[in-house]
């Protein structure tokens, strides 16, 4: 039945998009070229729109019920209104979070929440007062997450897809049907849409798409991982890798220069690649080998021993810094663990020399 609620939402989303098209042009909801922005002339940015019909399709056909269904539904219709009116009047920042934690806050106080992890040996860890911020912090960080790597033809839909399978396989392993479900439905609407949105892009997810996404994989991750093992709380952070990690270090990147936290630059993960030399496609296929990398990782993780997980996030880290320094995600000056690495090199070779 999941297979064809995905037929279907695929389809849908693949009819609706061009109407959605012609849409965004009528009403202006369009994205203008900037020394910021890729994209050399007008495109319609409502494309997100498309993507959450054919999930209320798919809703509609398979009716999977559960007690989150409605908190879910109910915080996605915020969520989807917020990104609207942004891509149409360019909605101040602090509107926009405003909308997000009003998103997040419906589907908290619907159930949706980390109340504790199972510690080894038997033990709990209880989040208490702080699970309803923690909680509330974790969909709001992802939703933002989502919308920063929507800098590039079919980026975000991509990552989003790949997360999902990975999410979807693992919940299958779980026997997690609404997740299941949930991730099923997304997946058909995001590649319908992606056809339309692989570069080159005939029309952008716009915040529409990317707040949405964001909003749901964020939940949907909480779904499938809640009140587990510490170790296994570490599975939706491996999933969601290339966005957290491309968040974290714009981050550090604004700290060390000194910069506001909201400051927009040209220095994303898909900036950087660009900057090396890589086309637009190619840039976006190597972020889709990144992705698949760490949903790969995520499910080695979640099947390891404790020594083979500590070993997983291990060589994730080490990959990780070695990439942000070679690309210059921080800075082009920033490259200690290549510094060590050279320095060994050198004097391996010149004791070889000897």
């Amino acid at each position: 039945m999941v297979y064809l609620t995905l037929l279907i939402c695929f389809v849908t989303s693949v009819l609706v998009t061009p109407l959605v098209k012609k849409l965004a042009f009528k009403i202006g909801a369009t994205d203008r070229p900037n020394q910021r922005k890729v994209h050399q002339k007008i495109m319609p940015r409502l494309g997100g729109l498309a993507i959450y019909i054919g999930f209320i399709v798919g809703i509609l056909f398979l009716d999977p019920d559960n007690a989150y269904e409605i908190p879910i539904l109910l915080g996605s219709v915020i969520i989807i209104v917020t990104g609207f009116l942004d891509d149409l009047f360019e909605l101040p920042a602090k509107v926009k979070l405003a909308g997000q934690l009003l998103a997040a806050s419906v589907v908290v106080f619907g159930g949706v929440q980390v109340e504790y992890i199972n510690l080894p040996f038997g033990s709990q860890l209880e989040f208490g007062f702080l699970s309803i911020p923690l909680t509330i912090l974790w969909i709001v960080g992802i939703t933002n997450a989502i919308n920063l790597i929507d800098g590039l033809d079919g980026l975000a839909a991509g990552v989003s897809a790949i997360a999902l399978i990975t999410m979807s396989w693992m919940a299958i392993l779980k026997g997690d049907v609404f997740v299941t479900s949930m991730g099923f439905i997304l997946l058909g609407s995001i590649l319908g849409f992606l056809i339309y949105n692989f570069h080159p892009a005939k029309i952008f997810m716009g915040d529409t798409g990317a707040l949405f996404l964001g909003y749901m994989i964020s939940v949907l991750s909480l779904l499938g991982f809640k009140n587990v093992t510490a170790i296994s709380f570490i599975v939706p952070v491996i999933i969601l890798g290339v966005p957290i990690s491309d968040t974290f270090f714009a981050i550090i990147r604004r700290i060390v220069k000194k910069k506001p936290l909201s400051a927009p630059d040209k220095s994303h993960l898909h900036h950087c690649l660009l900057r090396l030399g890589y086309s637009h496609r190619q840039t976006v296929l190597i972020i889709y080998g990144m992705s698949a990398a760490f949903g790969v990782a995520a499910i080695i993780f979640s099947r390891a021993t404790m020594w083979g997980s500590l070993l997983v996030i291990a060589v994730l880290l080490i990959a990780i810094e070695l990439i942000v320094e070679k690309i210059g995600l921080v800075d082009k000056n920033y490259q200690p663990l290549l510094k060590v690495v050279r320095g060994i090199r050198y004097a391996y070779v010149k004791n070889q020399v000897k």
